[in-house]
């Protein structure tokens, strides 16, 4: 058997529900075939109808997922959506991990039977492993593996199980399965091996064995391709994520009205500072920049979870084939381009002009920009780090004490001559250092800053806006040459995110 072949030819279905809350059932089987399947949209809506109707969920075709606190469909129901995704592709071979965890009998026992149903009308091998299942759903078993301490007890039918019971001189009772009884009297059975009657799995022809090989090799040139190019898969999974961000209340609505309030609460706060010329007002104005990259390069972790919950949907999809790693990177960077603009807009806006800064266009513009970038900056961090990290408190704790770092070697606390030597790289990998000089120089360079006076003394000026970033060692080169730096960033961050996440899917593989 080939690793690779059997991979695409064949459906896992874990133990855990890897499904997104915010989608349909629809929806949910519809992504699956949409990336599983070429042909496009259309072959993909007829197979998702026939899926329902076969797993009995048209219904509640379009019920959402839910989970958690939402309210959706019930256990038995995310189970056969669970099953449904893996089918979709119509698999030869279906691997399930416990489909009867967490369900009651009467949910357990109609997934079960559904699964026999599909095994018997579509000629499928499904394997799955159960814990002390009851008797009616013992009974839909065509065959039972038996294993203890990594040794294989029995291997065949319930009724061969009886028999060898019996033969070993045990009773059974009447209220007792035979399963139960068995896991009872374990050590009484014989370990079954290859000679005791496992030959009857092997081809009995050696002509029929070179066969099957050379049909799996041919087979496996076909099924290596994905189903869909990198564009079409970048497509699909960009619009699965603009439905799971616009759906998913907390990111979106909080995060736009946390965009308003805190531009409306600075600008209140720092009201007209910027009008002002004394060393105060000066002094007031940079912290007003340092708070606010602080503000907009922490606020953007809350979206930590989300990508640690789509990391599991992520390896189960990549695993059996459905889409290239990179598709996925550039999906989730693409699709957080406008969300983010948007919410820097919203909190740039009312804040720059109640603070009273430069009162034109291009600056307001130029300042809407460098937010948008240190919220991608934010991002693709955030995004880097949840496929590096296992969970989410470490990924806080990480995240956290990097922002940290970033802050105090910034420049904004100590002076770049200042900083240790040894310390120097931390200075120019800080997320704070280039959008904080680009915020000084776009409020006190260029022709403006000439003829801008930021201290008084007697009636006298005695500092310009040019003069005050010389003393701060900044050009006026620098307010667009630490654009392609910061660009940098999220490029740089997105590139690391796709090598980690292409090397858990490599070892996941192996």
């Amino acid at each position: 058997m080939d690793v690779n072949w059997f991979r695409r030819t064949s459906g896992y279905v874990t133990q855990d529900d890897a499904l997104f809350p915010s989608l349909t059932v629809r929806e949910t089987l519809m992504y699956s075939a949409m990336l599983r399947l070429p042909g496009g949209r259309k072959v993909a809506a007829v197979r998702v109808e026939e899926l329902m109707k076969e797993l009995g969920l048209d219904h509640i075709a379009d019920s959402r997922i839910g989970g958690g606190t939402d309210h959706g469909i019930s256990g038995g129901e995310r189970r056969r959506v669970s099953i449904g995704v893996d089918l979709v592709h119509d698999p030869a071979v279906i691997l399930i991990d416990e489909p009867t965890s967490g369900l009651d009998s009467a949910s357990a026992l109609n997934v079960v039977t559904l699964l026999r149903l599909v095994a018997f009308n579509q000629g499928k091998t499904i394997i799955l492993t159960i814990h002390q299942p009851g008797f009616r759903i013992l009974e839909l078993f065509d065959g039972l593996i038996l294993l203890a301490d990594g040794f294989v007890m029995h291997n065949g039918s319930l009724n061969l199980l009886e028999a060898r019971l019996k033969l070993a001189g045990h009773h059974i009772p009447d209220h007792v399965n035979v399963l139960e009884f068995a896991l009872d009297v374990m050590e009484s059975l014989v370990i079954h091996t290859s000679e005791s009657g496992d030959n009857q799995f092997l081809p009995k022809d050696n002509q029929d064995h070179k066969m099957r090989m050379q049909h799996s090799k041919v087979v496996k040139v076909k099924a290596i391709s994905y189903s869909n190019c990198p564009m079409e898969e970048i497509a699909i999974l960009g619009q699965r994520f603009c439905c799971n961000i616009f759906r998913t209340k907390q990111l979106f609505v909080t995060r736009i009205i946390q965009a308003i309030v805190a531009g409306f609460v600075l600008g209140s706060i720092f009201f007209n500072v910027g009008n002002q010329q004394s060393h105060v007002a000066l002094q007031t104005r940079s912290g007003f920049f340092a708070f606010s990259l602080t503000f907009l390069l922490s606020s953007t972790t809350e979206g930590l979870p989300i990508f640690l919950d789509e990391r599991r949907t992520f390896m189960r999809e990549t695993s059996g084939g459905a889409y290239r790693v990179c598709s996925y990177v550039l999906a989730n960077a693409l699709v957080f381009l406008p969300f983010l603009l948007l919410v820097g807009l919203l909190f740039s806006t009312p804040v720059y002009w109640l603070v009273g800064l430069r009162k034109d266009i291009d600056g307001f513009l130029y300042f809407s920009l460098v937010v948008w970038l240190v919220l991608l900056m934010s991002n693709s961090l955030v995004a880097c780090f949840s496929a590096l990290v296992p969970n989410f408190i470490l990924g806080t704790s990480v995240i956290a004490g990097l922002m940290g770092s970033f802050f105090l070697f910034s420049g904004y606390f100590i002076s770049e001559e200042k900083i240790p030597s040894y310390w120097i790289f931390m200075h120019y990998l800080s997320l704070f250092k280039y959008p904080f000089e680009c915020l000084m120089i776009n409020e006190y360079g260029g022709e403006r800053g000439k003829t801008r006076c930021l201290e008084i003394s007697n009636g006298k000026c005695i500092l310009h806006g040019v003069e005050f970033l010389r003393q701060q060692g900044l050009k006026d080169s620098q307010k667009w040459s630490n654009l392609p730096v910061m660009l940098s960033f999220i490029v740089g961050y997105r590139v690391l995110n796709y090598f980690i996440l292409w090397f858990r899917c490599y070892r996941t593989r192996k």
